[in-house]
């Protein structure tokens, strides 16, 4: 078994243009993901993919690697099927996509995702982690419901289950973005059309449930702080400098 991190970086950001780059700790933000992704045991190679010679070249510079890939990319998924491609992976290889704004995921975390694809019954896996009652209106956290094996019912932007009776004794689980596949099954993925409900909920997870494939989630203690706005990364500088 041979799996592979792939990075995808993109220096277009609606709320933080540049994040990648972002160096306020003195290394970039893309340095700090590489980093964190290399103390997982399961992972041979690690890459940066990016459509931006900015991105490239910064990886280059603190000697990381990094594969080129088209900027008209619709979708994380596509970019992740041509990196695939461009390195020459066999299909049967393992691709985990770790978000170029996690700094901080734990290289357990993926070897969580590795572990859950090794066992042969799904083609896809993510990881979900407990999230508060209070926490769960907020459409910006991704929630999931789990089958009693484990795999994905739905992933939805509302509050699922709903509980109906407010007593709060339904557990919630918030979905964390990162995916591990098998390089077959992502480059079906990848060429899979949009579905209703990926449209709608704006969630791309779903268009692997609604065409019929299972995704196995693993649940983790970790619960993702990833890079999205100024604040985000002001916090994560104040953490690092606490750190050192």
């Amino acid at each position: 078994m041979n799996a592979i991190a792939i990075i995808p970086a993109r220096y277009a950001s609606t709320r933080l243009p540049g994040k990648p780059l972002l160096d306020r700790t003195g290394m970039p933000l893309i340095q700090h993901v590489v980093q964190a992704v290399t103390t997982a045991a399961t992972v041979r190679r690690i890459v940066v993919a990016t459509d931006d010679s900015r991105i490239a070249s910064a990886v280059e510079a603190f000697g990381g690697d990094y594969v080129m890939t088209r900027d008209d990319h619709t979708s994380g998924t596509d970019r992740l099927a041509e990196s695939a491609e461009k390195l020459c992976l066999e299909d049967d290889d393992i691709v985990v996509n770790v978000q170029g704004d996690e700094p901080e995921m734990p290289g357990a975390c993926v070897d969580q995702l590795v572990e859950l694809l090794a066992d042969g019954g799904c083609p896809m896996a993510t990881l979900a982690t407990p999230l508060s009652y209070e926490e769960a209106d907020d459409p910006n956290k991704v929630k999931v419901v789990l089958r009693d094996d484990g795999r994905a019912l739905y992933f939805s932007r509302s509050r699922i289950p709903c509980d109906r009776d407010s007593g709060r004794e339904v557990g919630y689980l918030l979905h964390l973005g990162i995916y591990a596949y098998r390089v077959a099954f992502l480059k079906r993925y990848a060429a899979l059309p949009p579905t209703p409900a990926e449209q709608g909920e704006k969630l791309e997870q779903l268009r692997a449930l609604e065409s019929g494939f299972d995704i196995i989630v693993g649940v983790t203690d970790y619960h993702g702080r990833g890079i999205d706005t100024p604040d985000d990364y002001e916090a994560f500088v104040n953490r690092y400098g606490a750190q050192s």
